[in-house]
């Protein structure tokens, strides 16, 4: 499976992420131990939603599509 899943910083709840993975935990795991600079700033983060694709490149659009303007505008209005 591959994962598109969206995370919220805990003490700085105005902190969002988005990304893709085939391993959702030990994904988490690494934002919340430092090891993705994107994230290490505003650990530890909390897993908000995730969906699973079994087609990869379906996955890597939908991540590409959170991450466009309708895309935030769609997951402000679904997730956060």
């Amino acid at each position: 499976m591959h994962y598109v899943y969206l995370l919220r910083s805990i003490p700085f709840p105005e902190q969002t992420y988005k990304g893709f993975t085939h391993d959702l935990k030990q994904r988490l795991n690494d934002h919340n131990t430092g090891q993705s600079v994107h994230t290490a700033k505003y650990m530890p983060w909390e897993l908000v939603s995730y969906h699973a694709f079994t087609d990869k490149r379906k996955a890597q659009e939908f991540e590409h599509y959170l991450k466009t303007g309708s895309g935030k505008a769609f997951a402000k209005k679904r997730f956060w």
